[in-house]
């Protein structure tokens, strides 16, 4: 009998060996869970992070881009200005005219377009209005003459176009 009584205890003893040994087991996996799931959650923030900082980077660098370019526009301004005036055929103007040219393709690949004035709506986004004329024929508000080109860069105005403006 006392055999018995024995193998009960022991079977007792093993099953609470057994449900602690399962609670510790189901602890254990929510802990894993836990840990699996703060560990999705940290690589998630960790690649937001990384496409935000990608974006800050290449907006820097058009920032960047975009103030060395503002110090060269007004030579070019010039330049053109320049250009429009050629009137003989000489070897250097041709040069002059070639120069011309590598800096619209620099301003090309950087994405600066020269901002239409003339003979356009004053828009303020795009236009700084240096002066009012009266002109015949000619629609209020209508852009008549452009004293200083202006450009924008990957559509952001970098420089505003100065022009005259007709009442």
């Amino acid at each position: 009998m006392e055999d018995k009584k024995q193998t009960t205890d022991d079977k007792q003893k093993t099953e609470e060996k057994n449900d602690a040994a399962l609670s510790e087991l189901e602890a254990c996996k929510k802990q894993a869970e836990e840990y699996l799931n703060g560990w999705k959650r940290a690589k998630a923030d960790y690649l937001n992070l990384k496409k935000e900082n990608e974006t800050a980077s290449a907006e820097l660098a058009q920032f960047v881009a975009g103030g060395m370019l503002m110090k060269f526009l007004p030579i070019y301004d010039g330049l053109k200005k320049a250009c429009a005036m050629e009137t003989s055929g000489d070897k250097w103007v041709e040069g002059i005219l070639n120069i011309k040219k590598q800096f619209e393709d620099v301003f090309k690949k950087f994405g600066v377009e020269e901002i239409k004035s003339v003979g356009e709506k004053f828009n303020p986004e795009f236009h700084e209005a240096i002066g009012r004329e009266k002109r015949d024929g000619v629609e209020a508000d209508a852009i008549v003459e452009e004293a200083s080109g202006g450009y924008t860069m990957q559509g952001k105005v970098i420089i505003p176009s100065k022009v005259i403006v007709a009442e």
